[in-house]
């Protein structure tokens, strides 16, 4: 994801945002999460280490929304870019913007690695990753489903799966209401510091048929040129590289995380293909049991995938798992 490195651009593990420690890959399952106030801190709660850290706040609920303000843009954020084939153009100023779509999170794995803003990412605050928006800029999201609210700052790029709208932070899907799940309808509406706010639209009732997303984006003034900025390589989208859950052939693996929920692994692939060129051409998601694999290979033997994850090791700062069917 990441900048554009990204939680989610421009390091996957090792520069995207959020795990503190090397983990072993393709373990867990993610899961809803039991109890109140803190969620569970046992990793086996959730998909590999993208559950709460052992040292999670006592009581997620207590964190404050993020209070609007006027910053500078960042203006390596402003360029338009393209990942995984798609193009993006960044607004490059503060307009009113409103629409629904999907929000996905994203925890452990990328706390404390850059965000597309050069800031360290925090599961634990209330922030967001988003596409287009400027960075930085706050935003008041609304779970359509139950009507719950928070209001975050965006300071990331992503998510680039399919419809997804929003990446939020661990603690923002926990008070949306969204952790278990791994992923749900949203209002996304701008806020801009020192305006009057805008008439309040009524309150979001249970989930009904939505109308088509729509984004509102007051036309914007001409941009003065930006100094040009070291190209991000982007490997080419091929068919091999498909996100579409298949069942893998017999060989040798990588796998690089084990997703109950398909969304997430999707998701995560993204996060892989725009930070791991040299593997985006053999990665895709198999499914069975019941669930849903990040793997990348068939390799020819073990000795061509244990190279490949020693390099894994060295190059996204996380080991993944031989796999053999």
């Amino acid at each position: 994801m990441r900048k554009l490195p990204l939680i989610a651009m421009l390091m996957v593990v090792a520069g995207l945002s959020a795990c503190g420690s090397t983990p072993q890959r393709g373990g867990t399952i993610d899961r809803a999460p039991g109890g109140s106030g803190a969620p569970p801190t046992r990793g086996g709660g959730f998909y590999l280490d993208d559950g709460p850290g052992a040292n999670a706040p006592s009581n997620l609920d207590a964190i404050p929304d993020a209070v609007p303000k006027t910053e500078p843009l960042h203006r390596g954020t402003q360029r338009p870019y393209v990942v995984m084939g798609r193009s993006y153009t960044p607004m490059t100023r503060i307009e009113h913007y409103k629409t629904r779509g999907i929000a996905t999170w994203y925890g452990r794995r990328y706390h404390g690695k850059p965000t597309s803003s050069g800031e360290p990412y925090d599961m634990y605050g209330m922030t967001a990753a988003h596409t287009v928006l400027p960075i930085p800029s706050y935003v008041r999201v609304t779970n359509v489903a139950n009507g719950k609210s928070v209001v975050l700052r965006v300071n990331d790029r992503g998510p680039f799966i399919g419809d997804r709208l929003i990446d939020l932070s661990y603690t923002a899907a926990y008070k949306l209401g969204i952790l278990g799940s791994g992923s749900g309808m949203v209002e996304v509406e701008s806020i801009i510091p020192g305006a009057p706010p805008v008439a309040e639209s009524p309150p979001v009732a249970t989930a009904k048929p939505l109308a088509a997303p729509t984004i509102e984006v007051a036309a914007l003034p001409p941009v003065a040129p930006i100094a040009p900025v070291a190209a991000v390589p982007i490997a080419p989208a091929t068919p091999a590289a498909s996100t579409a859950a298949t069942a893998a052939a017999s060989g040798s693996y990588l796998q690089f995380g084990a997703f109950g929920v398909q969304a997430n692994a999707e998701s995560y692939l993204a996060r892989l293909q725009s930070q791991a060129d040299w593997l985006s051409g053999t990665l895709r998601v198999h499914s069975y049991d019941g669930v849903f694999r990040v793997q990348a290979g068939p390799y020819p033997n073990e000795t061509a995938a244990r190279e490949a994850a020693e390099r894994a090791g060295q190059l996204l700062g996380t080991k993944p798992v031989l796999v053999t069917r």
